[in-house]
């Protein structure tokens, strides 16, 4: 938080009060400097706070003014699945999709695409297809819906809800399953050539309990996806909770074990049944859980007002039918207000003048080892392509890399682009990743042209 002069003789007056015993005036000050929605209390520590949105209801004031106060992040129920944007084969709908991507994106907030390929939802001439035939469907639809909005996505979840219930932690038996099993790698390869400035999310539901052998089997796949270079960028937990399925003891482990992959984590689609302080303690566990968890990045509810839940007999939501704040919501405020960790911080060189190219680079570290993103940006001038230098720390080797060729493992390496992501417009992003074992300690990238 930026210390005005105001502030500042707040605080040495807080600091004066607390010497005397003066509780009471300690609160009144610190709840003076809290911010009072959630997408502003999300954003003091570098998060976002999000919803659903159905395309109706946008004509509803209540709704749209809730909306525009209090989220930042804002993605589609429904508008942007398989069955919306191609109801007929080759056929594209986006209509009730740029209802919702054009009013978040006007009143500046950004949007999670939700979702490119699915067993679900799948319009009937993709439901009668198999083979090679709906692998090529598939390809097909998530390259073309998510070329249509590039540049307006946050972060796509590309496949979602592959996993299969239960004790196996095997995918999900679905046509998509048995067009090959690496038909989700497929989908985020075509997801990211297709949208290369998006992040790249797996999302699904019951992953939330770190003992589940449905969570394992969905972390044994990213954990190969992260060591053989295929793109993905975060982990979306769906996070439905009623009395039969509470908040696990050990989410906040969840998340981290996720991060620790060095990939985003990001609560997708939250909803907690429930009523009074039972309810707000419980959104107020999942918020700290995620504030304790650098790595994640925000937190979407899944809807806006109990009436506009798919549980709404549950009053699963923050704000009652009438959009009123609830117990819950004041609780989520509280937590966000105490704030949590700061997310991995970047460092940034500009050796390209402002018509090159900058770099910067994101660690993620564990004992012994890391993963590095690195963020390339185009100046004043598009590029064709690019090269990023980086020195490793003696002993660090690289074991496994995304989105660029390397020169070599350790000492100094030079990255260059592949072919998908060498022309950067002006002002405009690409990244690459790699792992490593050893330490990224003190990695200064510098980015060249050609």
């Amino acid at each position: 938080m930026k210390l005005t002069s105001t502030s500042v003789l707040r605080i040495a007056l807080v600091s004066t009060l607390v010497a005397a015993g003066t509780g009471a005036a300690v609160l009144a000050a610190t709840s003076a400097n809290a911010a009072t929605t959630l997408a502003a209390s999300a954003a003091q520590t570098g998060r976002y706070f999000g919803t659903a949105v159905a395309a109706h209801k946008l004509s509803d004031s209540t709704y749209v003014n809730i909306l525009n106060r209090e989220f930042d992040m804002v993605t589609a129920e429904n508008e942007m699945k398989m069955d919306a944007t191609e109801p007929n084969q080759g056929q594209f709908s986006y209509g009730n999709a740029d209802r919702i991507v054009n009013q978040a994106r006007a009143q500046g907030k950004r949007v999670r695409g939700h979702a490119l390929a699915w067993h679900s939802q799948q319009p009937p001439w993709m439901q009668r297809m198999e083979g090679s035939g709906l692998r090529q469907a598939m390809l097909n639809h998530v390259t073309q819906v998510a070329t249509y909005y590039r540049g307006k996505i946050y972060a796509w979840d590309v496949v979602n809800e592959a996993f299969a219930d239960g004790s196996s932690g095997a995918r999900r038996d679905s046509n998509l399953q048995r067009t090959g099993n690496d038909w989700i790698e497929a989908a985020f390869r075509a997801a990211r050539a297709a949208d290369p400035g998006a992040k790249l999310c797996y999302n699904d539901y019951n992953t939330d309990d770190w003992s589940h052998a449905k969570t394992q089997g969905v972390y044994r796949m990213v954990q190969d996806f992260k060591s053989r270079g295929v793109p993905i960028d975060c982990v979306g937990l769906q996070s439905h909770f009623n009395s039969a399925s509470p908040v696990p003891g050990n989410y906040q482990t969840t998340l981290q074990r996720f991060a620790d992959l060095g990939v985003e984590v990001q609560i997708t689609e939250l909803d907690i049944e429930g009523s009074g302080q039972t309810q707000a303690e419980n959104f107020r566990r999942v918020t700290q859980a995620c504030l304790a968890v650098a790595r994640c990045a925000g937190i979407t509810v899944w809807g806006i007002r109990d009436s506009d839940s798919w549980r709404a007999s549950g009053t699963p939501l923050l704000f009652d039918s009438g959009g009123n704040k609830k117990a819950a919501y004041n609780a989520v405020l509280e937590a966000l207000n105490a704030g949590g960790t700061t997310p991995p911080t970047t460092t940034t060189t500009t050796p390209g003048g402002p018509t090159g190219c900058t770099a910067a680079a994101s660690v993620n570290s564990w004992n012994g080892g890391f993963v590095a993103t690195v963020k390339v940006t185009a100046g004043s001038s598009a590029i064709s392509g690019w090269r990023v230098t980086l020195t490793l720390p003696p002993g660090t080797t690289v074991v496994g890399a995304w989105n660029a060729e390397r020169s070599g493992d350790s000492g100094t390496v030079d990255w260059t682009n592949v072919g998908h992501n060498g022309s950067v417009a002006a002002g405009q992003s690409t990244e690459f990743g790699f792992q490593g074992s050893g330490t990224a300690e003190g990695i200064t990238p510098s980015c060249a042209t050609g």
